[in-house]
């Protein structure tokens, strides 16, 4: 384990709540306030609501106006005004990580508040005290100042404050590790603004939503709700809500390992951080740079990140970013083989997390120390915190990190000789590693990806079309009419290169589909190759080998079917493969197949003709028919059952051949009135006509009953498509 990332909910409730399509709501609100020369309390409002309106694009105009309003308020003994640019002022000194004037202010603001019995400042002024507590890492208090305002709101009916509070209550839930409860927060406070039809305030609940599923390992999910995110507030220009979103891309872009995605969003969510001001993300957004660069082995870069990053932390004295810090740095310190460095780190980290309740980086800190600890072989300790890590992973429902845990637990078994339970982790880190990148999920973020940039595309053309029309009609109207011609003849144009689009587009678009169907049909032939009639026959045999006590032999075959069954998985990935890799898998699959008594005689024999080395050929293209042979050709049939497979290189063609001396494909056929093709046979003949035009060389299959050659059983030929690799 290196360098983990830390999925995260970047901001509290009110630092992004209302705080959409404010730049038309400034110009309004300027020119209102020039034209106001009198210093009453409308100009404090005015004052106040451009504070509020430049808090995503501008912090020092949104102290500044906040401060001005203070003043007049004061002079005018205005105490309802005066309280509100208190709960302004406290906003702003929150977001700039100063805590101690935050909460000043908003008790300032509940006092005045408090004498005139304002009960909607109140409750705005107990949620400004509950987000400075929240920020000092005081959760619990926070939480009794968000309960006041939900149970007012309840009272009252108020559904848009009970959705601020939902989604701050589901942020404590989320700081304690109750992923679920936090969910089921979200969720709620979602479907008010649904409700509300406040879609953009809605966005919030979604960015916290999907950094819950970023935590969990549904990176699909996650990244769909980010993207919703990042779309409306480009929309708007809320550079708040960008920097949010672009912070929370880059992460999943960074569990996917493609650091020039996740460095692109980072460094966006950086440069806006510094133009906000806002501490918190930049430093945040410093030590994800860090840890992406010390991913990539370049250490030095990575350490400047990370110290800026802690320095900053250090200021602001944020222990939450001192924990993600230390985490981060001690990932660094293991990585350039500096364990007692790192064991510090960790330690801090493991301090922290527990000082403020946050059980997510108490999960990642006994993961990081145990990692640290077999480093330097002191294997029970790494044992105690590996088990910690384990625990605390499954509680929190954290795939990514029940992962490593077990990996470094079937490191610490296999060091300490307890090789039957080095074996159990290793298997539970392979099947959490293929369920977390498995091809289904890969190819649903490309088709979300490409949903995405289609979208954009559109809207973009869209607003092009619509500046067109507008030069179009503006010209029309100018032009005398010995110009019309001439305009008519622009227009025919213009109107040549919106079709020529439209036809690109159209090719394009069949372009994708043809990909697709590739996709499906390979998708289609890895079920086929895998059946669950092979899967549950092969598992029922081990069944009974455990049962007989048969150890030695269930052993074996339950490494040759593991064996297998990566081996198919992994060739199911690629394009194509080494001819050497395909005849393993088919091998191995007669050997399994044999193993348990001996029913059949096989060989597979090259040609000396063929050299294997240089050949790569398209995955499991032998192996469902072998598997017809075994499963169909033998049927009811006694003595000696062999099948051969041969190759050769005859005319630049590859050809393969299988033979069996069972029953004959012309008995099956009488035998049985076959109520649907041969899967197989349909699957392999659409992907050599893919094949075929892919590789620029003709493919075919032909299957016959050997009677006509005066023998007994079938003997398919495949021509296979092949590319020569190129040896230095």
């Amino acid at each position: 384990m290196r360098n983990i990332k830390i999925p995260i909910l970047v901001f509290s409730l009110l630092l992004q709540t209302l705080i959409f399509s404010q730049e038309k709501v400034i110009d309004s609100l300027k020119n209102e306030l020039l034209q106001h020369k009198k210093n009453d309390t409308a100009k404090v409002n005015l004052l106040n609501a451009l504070s509020f309106s430049y808090f995503s694009f501008d912090f020092k105009k949104s102290n500044e106006k906040a401060q001005e309003a203070n003043s007049l308020a004061k002079k005018l003994n205005y105490k309802k005004g005066e309280a509100k640019s208190f709960v302004r002022l406290s906003h702003n000194h929150r977001r700039n990580s100063e805590l101690n004037e935050a909460e000043r202010d908003a008790l300032k603001a509940l006092k005045l508040y408090e004498e005139i019995n304002d009960q909607a400042g109140i409750n705005a002024s107990h949620t400004a005290l509950g987000n400075v507590a929240y920020y000092k890492n005081d959760v619990d208090k926070a939480l009794t100042y968000y309960r006041k305002v939900l149970n007012y709101s309840k009272k009252k009916g108020n559904l848009k404050q009970q959705a601020f509070m939902l989604n701050n209550i589901g942020m404590i839930s989320y700081s304690k590790g109750n992923l679920d409860d936090a969910l089921t927060f979200f969720k709620k406070s979602h479907a008010l603004r649904k409700q509300l039809g406040q879609k953009k305030l809605g966005l919030r609940a979604l960015n916290n939503i999907g950094a819950i599923c970023l935590n969990q390992g549904k990176y699909t999910e996650a990244l769909k709700y980010f993207k919703q995110c990042l779309s409306i507030h480009r929309e708007d220009n809320n550079k708040s809500g960008i920097a949010t979103a672009t912070s929370n891309i880059s992460a999943v872009y960074y569990e996917w390992k493609q650091y020039d995605k996740t460095l692109r969003y980072l460094e966006e969510s950086l440069e806006l951080g510094r133009e906000l001001e806002n501490r918190v993300l930049i430093a945040r957004c410093l030590i994800n740079i860090g840890a992406v660069y010390a991913d990539l082995k370049e250490f030095s870069k990575a350490l400047d990140f990370m110290t800026e990053s802690m320095s900053i932390s250090k200021e602001i004295n944020d222990k939450l970013l001192l924990s993600e810090g230390n985490f981060q740095l001690g990932g660094l310190r293991l990585s350039t083989g500096h364990p007692k460095k790192a064991l510090k780190n960790y330690k801090t980290c493991l301090e922290l997390s527990q000082s403020i309740g946050d059980k997510i980086y108490m999960c990642h800190a006994h993961i990081g120390l145990a990692d640290t600890y077999v480093a330097l072989k002191n294997y029970s300790k790494a044992l105690y915190h590996a088990l910690e890590g384990k625990k605390l992973s499954k509680e929190l429902e954290l795939l990514v990190q029940q992962k490593l845990s077990e990996n470094i637990l079937a490191t610490i078994y296999s060091k300490t000789g307890n090789y039957k339970k080095a074996f159990l982790s290793h298997q539970q880190f392979k099947m959490l590693n293929d369920s977390l990148f498995n091809k289904e999920n890969i190819e649903k973020i490309t088709q979300l990806e490409y949903e995405y940039k289609y979208k954009q595309e559109l809207d973009s053309a869209s607003l092009r079309e619509l500046k067109l029309t507008k030069t179009v009609t503006a010209t029309n109207k100018d032009l005398e009419k010995s110009q019309r011609n001439l305009l008519f003849g622009v227009i025919a144009f213009l109107s040549m290169i919106l079709i020529l689009a439209a036809i690109i587009f159209y090719l394009r678009l069949k372009n994708e589909k043809s990909k697709t169907k590739n996709i499906v049909i390979e998708q289609k032939l890895l079920r086929s190759q895998m059946t669950p009639h092979f899967i549950f026959n092969s598992l029922s045999v081990l069944q009974g080998m455990i049962l007989n006590k048969e150890e030695k032999k269930s052993v074996s075959y339950l490494s040759k079917f593991s064996k297998l069954l990566r081996i198919i998985l992994e060739n199911s990935r690629d394009k194509t493969v080494l001819l050497s890799q395909e005849l393993t898998a088919v091998s191995n699959y007669l050997s399994l197949q044999n193993l348990e008594n001996d029913s059949y005689k096989y060989s597979v024999i090259i040609d000396e003709t063929i050299d294997i080395p240089l050949f790569k050929v398209p995955p499991m293209l032998i192996q469902p028919f072998v598997e017809n042979a075994i499963e169909h050709g033998f049927e009811n049939q006694e003595g000696k059952k062999i099948i051969d497979i041969y190759l050769k290189y005859l005319n630049k063609n590859l050809i393969c051949t299988i033979t069996d001396n069972g029953i004959g494909i012309d008995s099956k056929k009488k035998k049985k009135t076959l109520k649907k093709k041969s899967l197989s046979t349909t699957i392999t003949s659409e992907r050599l006509k893919i094949l075929s035009k892919d590789f620029k060389m003709e493919g075919s299959l032909v299957i016959e009953d050997r009677r006509k050659y005066n023998e007994q059983g079938t003997i398919v030929t495949l021509v296979i498509p092949y590319k020569i690799e190129v040896t230095s």
